[in-house]
């Protein structure tokens, strides 16, 4: 009986919640079933070993970073390694340079060579220490060679004056070296034995504290006594090196010698054989090389001639070494060395070497589908011909001349076709009529310079101080428009004599600048045709960076002194290494000779304050390149889109965007503008960001109107636009105010432009209503690799501070 009725639980019975395993190894292991996932093996493994196992473990990744470092200290300036490359800068004009080197090379048991193609350069060659330096000098007003030799030495080592320190030239090359990259550094303070005792501890006092500001937890060498330079050598030998990310990545060297051979189909192009010690990393012969300052080459061979600063040179049997000091002169051009004993290391591969070409040719017929018929040649001349118009033009003009006169009613619709509409707003309009006065007015000197006889000092005198006030005045007119923009961003006005649809048909409204789409292959210029672009530029950049640390490039090892055999180089190049100038080279990564589109975030440099207008040329010093362009200025942001900016705002970092050689990051980038004098000054450092040319920069202009007429939730809008049609035109664009008010047009009243709009509030009536316009803009192609010498930095005395200018 109770067999046959078994109870069995109700719909209505109490579900009890089922017991969870929790994350515990246990259950884990229960669900998986036996199954082991790859990334937890590692860490189990490590769970697996005791504490004294981890202990030695962590002892030996020590070790072999310890091991690491020792080699590499133990490397520079040793018998395998190059030459300790220290660079000497004097930081004030009283600082005793010469007396610094005099101590140094005054050292015992050493053997110096002087170099004479450099003024003060010499190499310092100490068997008994096993040591060999090379010392270069540079003075703090020449910044070309600062840099250049900043980006390849060892050691930097400043020359301070005892009172001072250093100057206005001194402080600004640290500012240019601290941008750049500084390298290990050491503090020298030649002199100051001539001050009382008292006063050279008030010196001292105040020096160090002007170094601590600047150069914090650094020592400061005096430099008086042969014991106080072997104290200074030693500690440069011996303190760690800093790590620049930029050349650790590349093989670089600075020419010790050079060797001009003209080519046989003229004398400006030849071969250029530069003799230097390779750093950095392996050179491979089929890579390009990037003389800094003068472009991109090719290498047919790599030689190893003989090392002229060998610690143990070949000497005869009746020679004898003396230990005191010995000083050796090298030849100018070192070609006696590259004579004797020179052995070919390896020689270019064409089929592996790198191409020098630089930008896409773009095919202009690529995307035309059939050739014109000889029917429509005929109808295209026709229409010429009916097209043509009698114009009046002045006496003399020619018919090409006469091709550019154009009506008033045509002439609106030229500009406005015009590819070079991107910055057309009025301030734009504006500069170039006076850059149209200007030119007329230069066009008109020579005819008075022809009819002239004689010159009179006073009148120069005159001329100059007149076009000191011309600067003037165009720098005050820069800061008014700068204010302007800070004041009204992005407003402008609508013109009366161009219909507002027709001036502003490139432009777009959108309903989120935020969130709105916008296709980055959309309305691209011909220059993107010219162009490379990366499928994933940050895969890319990773697979090579690997390479490099695996080791797996091929050629002359670090340390070696060898002979590269530049293809299709100037003469320029080997007349200025003859004038003194270093010749710094670097080998170049795949793809860095090719020209993309990049991105620098840079920030503006608290010593100028100068207005720096957008598309305005500007002078680049990206890694180891320099060369001249005129750059986009846009916010950063993490969005996809990017609003450009008119000036370079000094609150804020900002993304400079131009067309440039590809350079992998990371890199430094310095911004210089040059003066009409010659003079570079430094308006902004930073670092490069990424070489995109996808990344969006949108150009914003702002329409504004003022209410008329205002109701509960509906105001009669004027001033925006002058006709009916405008205001139907920008019917479907969103309106804002600038007190936060939204609201859109409902429709046009009367044919002058007034219009009835809808908001979600009430106007006040002192509120302003505007219409936002969007067009996307690229920099223009003005890549310029020359950069011409500046002259000597000295401090410019403003005579426009920015509090003083008036808006009115």
């Amino acid at each position: 009986m109770a067999a046959a009725g078994a109870h069995r639980p109700g719909p209505l019975k109490q579900q009890n919640k089922a017991h969870k395993g929790g994350k515990h190894s246990g259950a884990s292991q229960r669900r998986a079933g036996g199954r082991v996932s790859v990334k937890a093996q590692p860490r189990r493994r490590l769970r697996d070993l005791s504490r004294v196992d981890r202990r030695h473990q962590a002892l030996q990744l020590r070790r072999q970073r310890k091991e690491a470092v020792l080699a590499e200290k133990r490397g520079l300036g040793s018998r395998d390694g190059p030459p300790h490359l220290v660079v000497v800068v004097p930081l004030h004009c009283r600082a005793a340079a010469q007396d610094a080197l005099r101590l140094l090379r005054s050292q015992d048991a050493a053997l110096v060579r002087m170099e004479q193609g450099r003024a003060g350069g010499f190499a310092l060659l100490c068997p008994r220490l096993k040591q060999r330096w090379r010392f270069v000098t540079a003075q703090a007003g020449d910044l070309h060679t600062v840099l250049d030799l900043a980006k390849v030495a060892d050691s930097l080592l400043f020359i301070l004056d005892p009172a001072e320190g250093w100057d206005d030239a001194g402080e600004y090359c640290l500012s240019c070296l601290f941008a750049q990259g500084l390298p290990t550094f050491a503090l020298a303070v030649p002199g100051g034995t001539d001050l009382p005792p008292k006063k050279r501890i008030d010196a001292k006092k105040k020096l160090s504290k002007a170094i601590e500001k600047r150069f914090p937890e650094a020592r400061l060498f005096p430099l008086n006594t042969e014991q106080e330079s072997s104290l200074l050598l030693r500690h440069l030998s011996t303190q760690k090196q800093r790590h620049l990310a930029l050349r650790a990545r590349r093989a670089h060297l600075l020419a010790h010698a050079a060797e001009f051979v003209p080519a046989q189909e003229g004398d400006l192009v030849g071969t250029l054989k530069v003799s230097g010690f390779v750093r950095g990393q392996s050179l491979n012969v089929n890579s390009l090389v990037h003389v800094v300052g003068h472009g991109d080459f090719q290498m047919s061979q790599v030689d190893a001639p003989p090392d002229p600063l060998s610690l143990n040179p070949r000497v005869g049997k009746g020679q004898k070494r003396s230990q005191d000091m010995e000083v050796q002169d090298d030849s100018v051009n070192g070609t006696d060395e590259m004579e004797e004993d020179v052995k070919v290391l390896m020689k270019a591969d064409p089929s592996k070497q790198e191409s020098l070409q630089s930008e896409v040719v773009p095919d202009p017929m690529e995307g035309e589908q059939t050739w014109p018929t000889e029917e429509e040649l005929q109808e295209a001349e026709a229409s010429l011909k009916a097209n043509r118009r009698v114009v009046k033009v002045p006496k003399g003009t020619s018919k090409y001349q006469a091709a550019w006169i154009v009506d008033d009613e045509e002439g609106s619709e030229k500009d406005d076709d015009d590819d070079e509409d991107d910055d057309i707003d009025d301030d734009m309009m504006e500069e170039a009529v006076s850059q149209e006065g200007e030119s007329s007015g230069e066009e008109e000197e020579p005819a008075e310079e022809e009819c002239e006889t004689m010159t009179v000092s006073e009148c120069l005198r005159d001329e100059q101080y007149d076009e000191k006030v011309e600067e003037d005045e165009q720098m005050l007119e820069r800061y008014k428009q700068e204010r302007m923009d800070e004041m009204f961003p992005d407003e402008v006005d609508t013109p009366r004599d161009v219909p507002a649809r027709v001036r502003f048909q490139k432009y777009r409204g959108l309903k989120s600048f935020r969130t709105s789409p916008w296709d980055p292959k959309e309305n691209l210029p011909r220059d993107y045709a010219r162009i490379f672009q990366f499928q994933d530029f940050s895969r890319t950049r990773k697979h090579l960076f690997r390479q490099i640390e695996k080791e797996e490039t091929e050629g002359a090892s670090v340390g070696w002194y060898v002979t590269l055999h530049l293809c299709n180089v100037p003469v320029s190049v080997m007349e200025s290494f003859k004038e003194g100038k270093p010749l710094v080279l670097f080998s170049l990564l795949p793809h860095e000779q090719k020209m993309s589109v990049l991105n620098f975030l840079v920030r503006r440099h608290a010593s100028n304050s100068d207005p720096v207008k957008a598309k305005e040329e500007l002078i680049f010093h990206c890694g180891f390149r320099r060369f001249r362009t005129s750059p986009l200025f846009s916010q950063h942001t993490s969005a996809d889109k990017h609003k450009l900016e008119r000036f370079l705002r000094p609150d804020a970092a900002m993304v400079v965007t131009v067309y440039a050689p590809i350079t992998f990051p990371p890199a430094s980038v310095l911004l210089f503008k040059q003066r009409s004098n010659g003079m570079h000054d430094l308006i902004a450092t930073g670092s490069l960001l990424s070489v995109d040319p996808d990344r969006i920069v949108i150009k914003r202009l702002v329409l504004s109107g003022h209410p008329f007429k205002i109701f509960t939730k509906m105001a009669v809008v004027r001033y925006m636009f002058f006709s009916r049609e405008d205001v139907m035109w920008f019917k479907p664009v969103e309106l804002r105010t600038k007190w936060g008010r939204r609201g859109h047009i409902k429709e046009p009243l009367g044919t002058h432009g007034h219009m009835k709009c809808q908001f979600d509030g009430q106007l006040k009536s002192q509120d302003t209503v505007l219409l936002n316009l969007y067009k996307r803009v690229f920099p223009r192609w003005t890549y310029d690799p020359h950069v011409p010498e500046p002259v000597p930095w000295v401090r410019s005395q403003s005579t426009l501070p920015v509090q003083e200018v008036d808006m009115e």
